[in-house]
């Protein structure tokens, strides 16, 4: 039996969605890499398959791949796809996605937008997870000489996946590629976790780039600007709505007051569709 496939972006994070709901089906890494391969694959950033949702409150599951081969949470832009190609398939406004992280709820936004309710952030240093316990508003690490660091005092959070976010007074600049590797594998993170580089713009505008965790340096990271939002809000340097800007492009992030939810709103862009065998 052949399996729906399409290739999908937000805001040019590559997703791919396979649709294994009438076919019981878990790729290894070995298949997630070369479909992940443009070479030879479709080349994606996060692959995310569709099943039957287990709890009786969603409409879809998603479990979630890195192109690496490596099984994660959460996925922003990948949500907000497969919430529209959801939406599309059963003719609705808004959905409820499962996943590894809990449940999303979704909503059409206007043409090909969608906005994610992304839940709480987490703060609590053995839930992110790390390795030591530290304030997660500004933790201790640096990069560079002690008395001239490059970087220091990054904050920590996870929405549904690990995310170290340093502030830059110059994203352009940001030494994303040769840091981020560096981060990502460092030992206060045993999972792992996705670094982003914030520049504060303006209270209500903030630019990042992010080095996502077993992707490498994407053009957009939902998880990400929701957790670079989250951060600046904690230091007290940007409001609780504000336009995230990215490579791809931007996008809205509110952390609400009145339930502590993070809503994440962007467009989405279907670029191909097909089966697999």
């Amino acid at each position: 039996m052949t399996m729906k496939i399409a290739k999908m972006n937000g805001l040019g994070n590559e997703i791919v969605i396979l649709d294994a709901r009438e076919r019981a089906f878990t790729p290894d890494e070995a298949w997630v890499k070369a479909l992940a391969d443009p070479a030879q694959g479709l080349g994606f950033d996060q692959l995310m398959v569709l099943r039957h949702p287990k709890s009786p409150l969603a409409d879809v599951y998603s479990d979630i791949w890195n192109a690496d081969g490596s099984k994660v949470a959460a996925c922003g832009n990948g949500a907000r796809c497969v919430a529209w190609y959801v939406m599309r398939e059963m003719n609705r406004d808004n959905l409820v996605i499962e996943t590894e992280a809990g449940l999303l709820g979704a909503v059409s936004a206007g043409p090909n937008q969608i906005s994610i309710d992304m839940g709480e952030p987490i703060f609590d240093w053995d839930r992110i997870p790390m390795s030591e316990r530290m304030d997660t508003i500004r933790i201790e690490l640096q990069v560079g000489p002690i008395d001239d660091p490059i970087l220091h005092g990054p904050g920590v959070v996870s929405m549904g996946n690990p995310h170290c976010v340093f502030f830059v007074q110059d994203a352009e600049l940001a030494p994303v590629r040769e840091i981020g590797p560096m981060i990502e594998y460092h030992p206060l993170f045993p999972e792992r976790t996705n670094v982003g580089f914030a520049q504060i713009v303006a209270r209500n505008h903030i630019r990042l780039r992010v080095w996502e965790r077993g992707a490498g340096l994407t053009k957009a990271c939902g998880t990400g600007a929701c957790a670079a939002l989250v951060a600046a809000v904690r230091r007290r340097l940007a409001d609780r709505l504000a336009t995230v800007e990215v490579d791809g492009g931007a996008l809205r992030i509110e952390w609400r007051d009145s339930d502590n939810h993070v809503i994440m709103t962007g467009p989405v862009a279907l670029e191909s569709e097909g089966t697999v065998g």
